[in-house]
């Protein structure tokens, strides 16, 4: 008889790869509770004030630089927020930053995000002098709701259940916007990035820490 060649792999050595394998299938199937929402409400806030502000513009090019910069701090201070917010998560223990769930819901988030800013510098021809009034009033309106709803209910899938709630309310507001004709399109961004980002905001800040 032939000795085998390599010997069996010892006992705890097999119990910590079968350990390691259940930790990676648990963290892939957590939820990522890290979405900021007292972040969501200051964005909320923020778009409260942007939308009476940009309605009062006296031509699209200004109120498209008033929701331009609003959109970009926005981005600021959600980013801010849920940076803060996974930072109190790992703590000093020295657990990764960017967990499974985070990655997939940031991987799911930001194309439609993407799409969203390519199909704005699309339609809005800066070697061409002028905006279409219809652009600033429904198509714009409706194209950033529409496409944050998508990016917002396809991220949700990895986390918590309002979170996809959320943004079945912004594609309902961005169809209003782009093919109901009396809409408006501040009012609905105001109800959209204002209003939704508000009350969900608040939200998930009570019940999931933030």
């Amino acid at each position: 008889m032939v000795a085998p060649s390599s010997e069996p792999p010892a006992l705890h050595d097999r119990a910590l790869q079968d350990l390691s394998f259940i930790r990676r299938t648990m963290e892939g199937a957590a939820s990522f509770t890290d979405v900021p929402g007292w972040g969501l409400a200051w964005i909320g806030a923020m778009a409260l004030v942007a939308a009476p502000l940009a309605h009062r513009q006296p031509d699209p090019q200004r109120w498209l630089t008033v929701w331009l910069a609003a959109a970009v701090v926005g981005a600021v201070v959600g980013g801010a927020a849920m940076y803060a917010k996974m930072r109190r998560r790992v703590g000093d223990g020295g657990a990764r930053l960017l967990s499974v769930p985070a990655r997939k819901f940031l991987f799911s988030f930001w194309p439609a995000m993407l799409a969203g800013a390519v199909l704005t510098v699309a339609l809005v021809d800066v070697t061409t002098p002028g905006i279409p009034p219809q652009l600033t009033a429904r198509v714009l309106p409706g194209l950033w709701l529409l496409l944050y709803g998508t990016g917002v209910t396809t991220a949700g899938t990895f986390s918590i259940r309002a979170v996809p709630l959320m943004g079945c309310g912004f594609i309902t507001l961005g169809v209003l916007a782009l093919f109901v004709p009396a809409s408006n399109g501040d009012l609905m961004m105001a109800l959209g990035f204002g209003a939704l980002h508000l009350v969900f905001g608040v939200r998930i800040a009570r019940r999931h820490g933030g």
